[in-house]
């Protein structure tokens, strides 16, 4: 009986203790910037806000991503409640290119040993230089941004420009002595010691004294709805998964009953759909794209021989090189190699069928309106 009376005390005071100890919510910000690491990033300040932690911590390594993405992303942590804290984490990790924009829209950029920051200069969709006075815009602008970042957080807003302007990247120790971050932290326990007690002027006005002595940390991890929408869009899957939607769907129209191209290519549609509503499409891109497929409809038709399978590739690549406009702060366009593999797959696959038609034309026509002959028949006519 006393031990269950004690046991019982010893679990009330450390729920007690649990409760009264403040609260730390970490969100993981890895990979590419895109429509579901925004909308996950949303959710975690979301989360923090509603359980009054006292901070919330991005754990950080991307290369950068979608510039819209990024936009959606540091609107989210101006606006947050709640303290924000970027860090850069583990050794190896980097905050490159929109993740520069990111951390910097952070209260306290933090990073650990080993790990490195910068090259935010804009680029193209496909990863080329932009060029000529929309390089120029596009510059004037991520400067423009960056330095509001950084300047209203107190840190370095000339090396900030320096990065978007000449792709300038510093490791852990040369940014906290650039003040581009705040400090440098082994681990997250002792980053958290380290800001106990720090005191914040944040974006709005307000000064905030952060609480972290005794943190507990829950981690807010990436539901796997987020999951799966962030593997499809990126925009190498979703261009595959659009390629065998018309492809399925067209082997289902030219081989009628053969039903499995049907529910690839039908399955296939609906997410490509889904992973395409939250890409940033170039209408141009998608143009040629889908005139490629009508001029490999028509080849089928038409006793073309081949011609407007030619003109179909031809369209097919270029329009698949500008299909996603991923705007201009660490583009990411489709892998040439992707491209080249669905040239050859499409040539491969309506050559096939063009030829199909082709020796289908060859055929004698037949007049169904004379009866055949049976071989007893032909016996009695000698």
């Amino acid at each position: 009986m006393v031990v269950a009376t004690i046991a019982l005390l010893s679990g009330g005071l450390t729920n007690a203790a649990a409760e009264s100890s403040p609260l730390v919510v970490t969100a993981d910000l890895e990979g590419e910037i895109d429509a579901a690491t925004s909308a996950y990033v949303s959710q975690a300040v979301g989360r923090a806000q509603s359980e009054h932690a006292a901070a919330l911590v991005v754990l950080m390594n991307t290369p950068g991503g979608f510039s819209t993405s990024m936009d959606e992303i540091v609107t989210t942590l101006l606006n947050s409640r709640v303290p924000t804290i970027a860090y850069v984490t583990p050794a190896g990790a980097r905050a490159d290119s929109a993740g520069l924009f990111v951390a910097q829209a952070t209260d306290v950029v933090a990073m650990a040993p080993g790990t490195n920051i910068g090259s935010a200069h804009p680029i193209a969709a496909s990863g080329a230089n932009i060029g000529g006075e929309l390089e120029q815009k596009v510059v004037n602008d991520a400067v423009a941004r960056i330095r509001e970042l950084a300047s209203s957080h107190g840190r370095n807003a000339d090396w900030c420009e320096q990065a978007v302007r000449q792709s300038v990247n510093v490791n852990a120790e040369q940014a906290v002595g650039l003040h581009v971050a705040d400090l440098q932290a082994n681990d997250l326990p002792a980053l958290l010691a380290a800001l106990d007690g720090r005191q914040l002027a944040r974006p709005h006005g307000e000064t905030v004294t952060l609480d972290l002595a005794g943190a507990t940390v829950q981690n807010d991890p990436m539901p796997l709805p987020l999951q799966f929408l962030q593997l499809i869009s990126d925009p190498n899957v979703a261009y595959v998964l659009l390629l065998l939607a018309i492809f399925g769907l067209l082997g289902e129209v030219t081989m009628p009953g053969a039903i499995l191209p049907g529910v690839v290519g039908g399955i296939s549609a609906v997410l490509a759909l889904v992973a395409l509503s939250s890409l940033p499409i170039d209408i141009a891109g998608a143009l040629l794209v889908l005139l490629a497929f009508v001029l490999f409809v028509i080849d089928i038709k038409a006793p073309t021989h081949g011609v407007l399978t030619v003109g179909g590739i031809l369209s097919l690549v270029l329009g698949s090189a500008f299909l996603f406009d991923t705007g201009p702060v660490g583009g990411i366009g489709l892998s040439p190699w992707l491209i080249v593999a669905a040239a050859l797959a499409s040539a491969g696959f309506f050559g096939f069928l063009v030829g199909k038609a082709v020796g289908a034309r060859r055929r004698p026509a037949y007049d169904m309106s004379v009866p055949a002959v049976r071989p007893a028949e032909r016996e009695e006519m000698r």
